[in-house]
Order: structure tokens, then C-alpha cells, then sequence
């Protein structure tokens, strides 16, 4: 009996681990694209708070979770959109306008669900929706396959960002634009636009990530929901060291410690509350900490582009 209560435990903090890193995956992935064409977005956690309102709130008028996942990405382009202006069109320092951004998205979001809503309201999200044959594999069946649609999407992701990234034409031409903008720039690749349609691309899988937690998990919406999820998924990028599959494996790390400081909690363990939510973070600081050898930044990260200016 021992084995089996241990064995479903770990079964418990498997499944709820992966749902967690649905956010961390979604969010990592785009700004995986942003960062490598040189565009770092630290307003990431406000587009994932404005994701987060959308996706809940279309939901809610609509009744569909389909459509709120689908304005929560066009609300997250806009608001790439608008840092692209800043940062690119204008020349803004990036750390600057992606704070600017994220207290933007912050406000908003805040605002509007006091407007319109008001207060606690659940709505009719995503369910759980169990894969034929494979959920049916004993004891990691239930737990891997028998989760929402978008949690399957944000690890399909993994292996399609990396195919994209280092296996198209279009990938190459953000590598290029991301580490020599100039030479990119000289063989008519425009720098500029690349940069913009990573940009819009990372800032709506920010908005789906954030999507993710009220129409695919909690099914409701609450100030700072995403409780600095967006900061984490830009250090995810560097802990993957600008890879899909190292983001993968940081995103799990942290879901992961996540996942058993709630059952901690569930199981009434024992053990200090104020120890236990602190757990997930310390584990990705030493983690972080414990990375070595060289970093491959893009060159060019952080860095505006001016045509015919040197380094």
C-alpha cells in the first residue's frame, strides 16, 4: 500500500509538473525567436498578464475557450507590435521599454478586470482531453497523455521552434540578423523586419502562454496571475542557452519543483509554508548559478541596428 500511495504521488506531481510548464514553455519559446534575432523582452510578464485577461474574458463573453486562446494571441501581436516601434522603429534602450511594457500590460489588465468583471468569476475553459491508446498505458498514461489542448501544443512547439530555427531558410535569416546584422544587411535580408516578425511572434505565444493559465488551468482571472512567470521564461532562454530543448529541460526543472511544493502543501507534509513556495525559485537560482562554460548569446542582442554603423 506504501508503494502504491508513493507511486501515485509521484504520478500527481508528474502531471501537475507538466501543466505548470505550459506557461514557462509557451512564453520561452517566443522569446526564444526574439532574442536570437536580437530583441531582448523584458515586458514579457505584462503580455502574459494582457494574455491572461483576454483569453478569460473573450471566454467568458463568447462562452468558446478556442476564441479567448485565439484574442489572446492578437491582443499579445499588438502589444509585440508596439515595443517593435519603440525598440526598433525608434531605437529605444530594450531593457527600458520592456519594464515600460510590462507595466503597461500590468495596469491594463488590472483596470479592465475591475471594469468588466469586477470580481472572482470562473468561466467554462479547456478540459482535459485524453489521447487514445496512450493515455491508456499503465500508471505514466493518465499522467502524460490526459491533458488540455494547449498543453500538448506547447511541447509539440519544442521540436517545430528547433526545425524552424535551424532547419529553414527563414531561421537561418534570423540567426543571421541576431549575430551580424550588418552582413545580414548586406546580403538584402532586412533587419529590421525579421526582427519585427520575431518580435510579434514572441510577444503571441507570450499572450497564449498567459492564455494558457486562465482558460486552460485555473479558469478564472486574479491580479498578477502570472506571478512573474514572464521574468522566469526570459531566464529560461538564457538557462537553455538559446535552444528548444534546453528551454524544455528549464521549463521542466522549474514546474517541476513547483509541482511537488504544492503537494507538500496538499499532503499537509510537515513543512514550513514559507519554505515550500520559495522552493521552485531556489532551485532555478542554483541552477542558474550552476551553469558554466560559454554563453552563446547572439552577438547582436540588445544591440539597435543602424545601417552602415559599425559593431
Amino acid at each position: 500500500m506504501g508503494d502504491m500511495a508513493g507511486q501515485g504521488i509521484a504520478l500527481g506531481i508528474l502531471a501537475t509538473g507538466i501543466r505548470l510548464a505550459t506557461p514557462y514553455l509557451l512564453a520561452a519559446l517566443g522569446e526564444l525567436f526574439t532574442q536570437r534575432s536580437g530583441i531582448y523582452n523584458l515586458g514579457l510578464e505584462g503580455v502574459m498578464l494582457m494574455g491572461a485577461f483576454t483569453g478569460f474574458f473573450v471566454t467568458l463573453t463568447s462562452g468558446s475557450p478556442y476564441i479567448g486562446l485565439a484574442a489572446a494571441m492578437v491582443v499579445g501581436a499588438g502589444m509585440g507590435l508596439i515595443m517593435g516601434l519603440v525598440s526598433i522603429t525608434l531605437k529605444a534602450e530594450q531593457g527600458i521599454s520592456g519594464i515600460g511594457l510590462f507595466m503597461l500590460g500590468w495596469g491594463l489588465s488590472g483596470l479592465f478586470y475591475r471594469l468588466y468583471v469586477g470580481g472572482i468569476t470562473n468561466i467554462n475553459g479547456l478540459e482535459p482531453v485524453a489521447i487514445p491508446v496512450l493515455s491508456s498505458i499503465p500508471f505514466l498514461g493518465p499522467a502524460l497523455f490526459s491533458h488540455t489542448i494547449v498543453v500538448y501544443l506547447a511541447f509539440l512547439l519544442v521540436p517545430v521552434c528547433w526545425v524552424v530555427l535551424f532547419k529553414t531558410k527563414w531561421g537561418l535569416k534570423v540567426r543571421a540578423v541576431g549575430t551580424t546584422p550588418q552582413a545580414a544587411d548586406t546580403l538584402g535580408v532586412s533587419v529590421n523586419l525579421i526582427r519585427y516578425q520575431c518580435l510579434i511572434l514572441g510577444s503571441m505565444m507570450a499572450g497564449l502562454a498567459g492564455a494558457a493559465l486562465t482558460v486552460g488551468n485555473t479558469h478564472m482571472f486574479a491580479d498578477n496571475i502570472t506571478a512573474g512567470r514572464g521574468f522566469i521564461a526570459v531566464a529560461l532562454v538564457y538557462f537553455g542557452r538559446w535552444s528548444p530543448w534546453g528551454i524544455l529541460a528549464g521549463a521542466l526543472l522549474f514546474s517541476m519543483a513547483d509541482s511537488a511544493q504544492l503537494w507538500v502543501q496538499v499532503l499537509g507534509i510537515n513543512f514550513p509554508y514559507e519554505l515550500a513556495v520559495i522552493l521552485p525559485y531556489v532551485v532555478t537560482i542554483i541552477a542558474l548559478a550552476m551553469t558554466f562554460g560559454r554563453i552563446w548569446a547572439p552577438a547582436a542582442l540588445g544591440k539597435p541596428y543602424e545601417r552602415g554603423a559599425r559593431g
